[in-house]
């Protein structure tokens, strides 16, 4: 039996179209792993900030407790507003801002209580859903 010559033998590299559909495959991967990455941050930054009013809240009622009185403003827990019975500094400037950097609104009266702590969210705007949602503390 005669051996019949075959052709060249194929090469075992990637083609163009190979090499392409791959780095599509990669960036698809990757854009996906980030969306779930960011989307998480976000999340936390949202959970981060219900705490941070809830410890600001107990903050704003310890400066109650000292003098009689709510602060004026937020700034009142940072530096002493003459106050004798003051005992602060109750906060830190850093902790009156939420995590995307949009400083805390302190309402006095608030809504259902004798104040409000609101964050504006992602978006430092009023109003908004999801992460761009105000969370507001009583």
């Amino acid at each position: 039996m005669r051996r019949i010559p075959t052709s060249r033998q194929r090469s075992h590299g990637l083609s163009l179209i190979e090499l392409m559909i791959v780095i599509v495959l990669i960036g698809t991967v990757l854009a996906l792993i980030t969306n779930r990455v960011m989307g998480g941050q976000d999340r936390a930054n949202v959970k981060i900030t219900e705490t941070q009013l809830i410890t600001l809240a107990g903050k704003i009622d310890q400066f109650r407790m000292d003098t009689g009185n709510l602060p004026e403003s937020l700034d009142q827990l940072v530096t002493s507003p003459g106050i004798p019975s003051w005992l602060g500094p109750y906060a830190t400037a850093t902790e009156l801002k939420d995590p995307w950097g949009g400083a805390i609104d302190y309402r006095r009266p608030g809504q259902s209580g004798p104040f409000e702590l609101v964050s504006l969210g992602a978006d430092k705007a009023a109003g908004g859903d999801s992460v761009n949602a105000d969370i507001r503390k009583p």
